[in-house]
């Protein structure tokens, strides 16, 4: 069992913590019409996330994630989360912060991480702060 994962993997990670935290439950078909791919795809990817030890997924069951599998998410989500809120806070618009968030999450160091957490508690506490 490997923490490491693939881009892709954490995208669906992340779906599937999103998905049950406001829904309980989620199925691969949800997973396949928000990501519009093939089921087969989706199966592939939950099964590689079963094989790493993140989630339990039976062919037209429920996928349910455990402990590792909401830790991984929560830091998928919070680097997703902070990235967002950096771009705004920069000026960008919010439909085009996400959509970069979302690819820049996967490649992010710890580090570059850390400093934009605390760039964004420097906005929050300082809101009259302009570029």
């Amino acid at each position: 069992m490997t923490n490491k994962l693939s881009q892709s993997l954490e995208d669906y990670l992340e779906i599937i913590y999103n998905k049950i935290s406001e829904n309980k439950t989620v199925k691969a078909i949800d997973i396949s019409r928000q990501l519009n791919v093939s089921r087969a795809s989706v199966t592939e990817a939950l099964n590689k996330l079963s094989e790493k030890g993140y989630i339990s997924y039976e062919k037209y069951g429920d996928i349910v994630i455990n402990e590792l599998g909401i830790k991984k998410a929560k830091e998928i989500v919070l680097r997703h989360r902070e990235l967002s809120l950096f771009l705004k806070n920069l000026g960008v618009d919010d439909v085009e912060a996400d959509e970069t968030a979302c690819k820049i999450e996967h490649i992010i160091s710890n580090n570059i991480q850390k400093r934009i957490i605390a760039f964004n508690k420097f906005c929050k506490n300082n809101p009259d702060f302009k570029f």
